[in-house]
């Protein structure tokens, strides 16, 4: 079964975490073309054309932070095209209803573009939080060199597109078998949100990694194999 590792909004940094694996850029990143206009459902639709020309039926789906929304948009959409899911470090919607903090997150993510720096300037300030203490030290330049590589307006276009999603109906629809992982330190997807999460899917488990902050598979690699490769064996 084939799996396709879905980054978040920093681009693509898994680098062999996932042997064999299909490392698959969003529209904008890693040299693939940008779309007009970013939303969940063109995401989907890029990710089912992807499929559809390389031959792959069905899929296990890992997303991280941003990716595991779009993992989630894809199975509502089109169930039949996935095998399992692992939904990592993400939410099932963007922060709250009131628009004022939306707001105020792209006023914040965006502050340091909006300040004249350079994506590759930009990146430890738009990294900040993101990792708990005692991360692998090679964790910071790898996240900040996939941020660094982003075009500076595909950036600002995912981070507008990701304030955009709730698929918090659906969570009891997926019907697939699912893997919540977490760390325990995450602030941007705290583990009480995805515990929950994984309470609203059917069968679903979640698996938290002590100490570990948003940016896992780079902080503790190691741990977050532990966690993923059981159940991609399965």
């Amino acid at each position: 079964m084939t799996t396709i590792l879905l980054h978040g909004i920093g681009g693509p940094s898994w680098g062999d975490l996932v042997p064999g694996a299909v490392d698959w850029p969003m529209p904008g990143f890693a040299g693939a073309p940008p779309m007009d206009r970013m939303t969940f459902p063109a995401l989907a639709r890029a990710l089912r054309n992807t499929m559809d020309a390389r031959g792959i039926g069905r899929a296990t789906l890992v997303g991280h932070s941003m990716g595991g929304m779009l993992a989630q948009e894809f199975v509502a959409t089109w169930p039949e095209r996935v095998a399992k899911l692992v939904l990592y470090a993400t939410t099932p919607a963007f922060g709250g209803r009131d628009p004022a903090f939306a707001e105020a997150f792209l006023r914040a993510r965006l502050a340091p573009l909006e300040g004249g720096r350079t994506m590759e300037e930009a990146a430890p300030a738009m990294l900040e939080g993101m990792f708990a203490e005692g991360a692998d030290p090679a964790a910071m330049p790898r996240a900040a060199a996939a941020i660094a590589a982003v075009p500076e307006e595909v950036y600002r276009e995912t981070v507008r597109c990701l304030t955009t999603f709730d698929r918090r109906a659906d969570l009891p629809r997926i019907a697939v078998p699912t893997l919540l992982i977490a760390g325990e330190r995450d602030q941007a997807a705290p583990a009480r949100t995805m515990q929950r999460m994984a309470e609203a899917i059917p069968g679903a488990r979640i698996a938290v990694i002590p100490g570990a902050g948003h940016l896992l598979h780079l902080e503790r690699p190691d741990a977050f194999r532990a966690a993923l490769a059981p159940f991609l064996a399965e």
